[in-house]
C-alpha cells in the first residue's frame, strides 16, 4: 500500500511535506520546465516587500565549502505587481502556495499582508522576521523576543492567513524567541534562516560580495538547523517546518525525526532543481520499507535514551 504523505498544517492540507524555500524558487514560473511543480507539497514564493526592491550590488553569491553564501538583498518586484503579474500564475497550480513577508518595519509587513488579504490562489504566509528592523537601529526583528513577538502579532491580526514566523539562527537563544512568536500567534515556525557569513578574496584583499557579509547555507548548516529544530520542537506546540543543508531524503528524514512535521529544500535547488520530487521519492520508498503508513507517525519519534 502507497505510504501516506500528507500533512496538515493550520487546517492546510498538505499532498507531501517537501517544500521549496524562499529566496532559492523565483515566483515559481521559474523552475516550471524543470520540474513538476504540481508534485511539491508547496511552494514558498522569494520575500515580497511593501515596494520594488533591486537588492543589493553584485557579486551576491559565492559558492562556499559544503554551501553558498547570498546577499541578495531581499530583490523582488513588490507587492502590487506580485499580486498582479505573479499570482495568476501561481493560481493556476494544483500544490500550495505560500507567500513569505518581509519588511523594514512593523507597519510594512502589516500593509503588506493587507494587500494581500483573502486573494485567492494563497494558502499562507510566512513572515520572514530576520529582516533589519530600520526602527532599531537594524537589529533583526527575530533577534529579539520583544520585536518577534510584535511583529508577528501584527501581522496575526491584520490578516486571516495562517502564518509561519521564519527565524533566525543568529540570536542567543532560539527555543525564546520560538516561544515569543507562538505566544503572538503564529500558526507554525519555520527554521533556519542562515548563518552570517563572509569570503575574503587574498589577492585583491577585498571581501568577495559586495554587501561584504552574507548568509551562509547548504550542507555546512545542517547540523546546527537540526540542533535547533529539535530544541524548538520539544519546547513549543504549534508544527516546525525544518530548513537548512536538506539535500536528500535522508536528510530530510532527520530533521522529521527531529521533531520538524514539513522540511524546506533550498541551496539543493541550485545543485538539482530536481531535488524536492527526488526527496518526495525517497520519504515515500522510506516509509514502505519500514512499513509505515503515515509520514507523521515519524515526527519526533528521536530516540534519546
Amino acid at each position: 500500500m502507497k505510504p501516506d504523505l500528507s500533512v496538515k498544517i493550520a487546517g492546510v492540507k498538505f499532498s507531501n511535506p517537501v517544500l521549496v524555500a524562499s529566496g532559492t524558487f523565483g515566483y515559481g514560473e521559474e523552475y516550471k520546465s524543470l520540474i513538476d511543480l504540481n508534485k511539491l507539497g508547496g511552494i514558498i514564493t522569494k520575500s515580497i516587500t511593501l515596494d520594488p526592491r533591486e537588492g543589493h550590488p553584485p557579486p551576491r553569491t559565492f559558492e562556499t565549502p559544503s554551501g553558498m553564501l547570498n546577499a541578495i538583498g531581499l530583490a523582488n518586484v513588490g507587492v502590487e505587481k506580485f499580486i498582479k503579474k505573479k499570482l495568476p500564475y501561481l493560481r493556476s497550480l494544483k500544490t500550495r502556495i505560500i507567500v513569505n513577508v518581509a519588511g523594514s518595519t512593523v507597519s510594512e509587513y502589516v500593509e503588506v499582508v493587507k494587500k494581500l488579504n483573502r486573494r485567492r490562489g494563497i494558502d499562507m504566509l510566512e513572515i520572514n522576521i530576520s529582516c533589519p528592523n530600520v526602527k532599531e537601529g537594524g537589529i533583526a526583528f527575530g533577534s529579539k523576543t520583544k520585536s518577534a513577538y510584535d511583529c508577528i502579532k501584527a501581522v496575526k491580526e491584520n490578516t486571516s492567513y495562517p502564518i509561519i514566523a521564519k527565524l533566525s539562527p543568529n540570536v542567543t537563544d532560539i527555543v525564546e524567541i520560538a516561544n515569543a512568536v507562538q505566544e503572538a500567534g503564529a500558526d507554525a515556525i519555520s527554521l533556519i534562516n542562515t548563518l552570517i557569513g563572509m569570503a575574503i578574496d587574498i589577492e585583491k584583499m577585498r571581501p568577495v560580495l559586495a554587501n561584504v557579509t552574507g548568509g551562509l547555507s547548504g550542507p555546512a548548516i545542517k547540523p546546527v538547523a537540526l540542533a535547533m529544530v529539535w530544541k524548538v520542537a520539544k519546547a513549543v506546540k504549534i508544527p516546525v517546518i525544518g530548513i537548512g543543508g536538506i539535500m536528500n531524503a535522508e536528510d530530510a528524514l532527520e530533521f522529521i525525526l527531529a521533531g520538524a512535521s514539513m522540511i524546506q529544500v533550498g541551496t539543493a535547488n541550485f545543485v538539482d532543481p530536481q531535488t524536492s520530487i527526488k526527496i518526495v521519492n525517497g520519504l515515500s520508498e522510506y516509509c514502505k520499507r519500514k512499513k509505515i503508513k503515515k509520514i507523521t507517525d515519524l515526527v519526533g519519534k528521536l530516540k534519546t535514551n
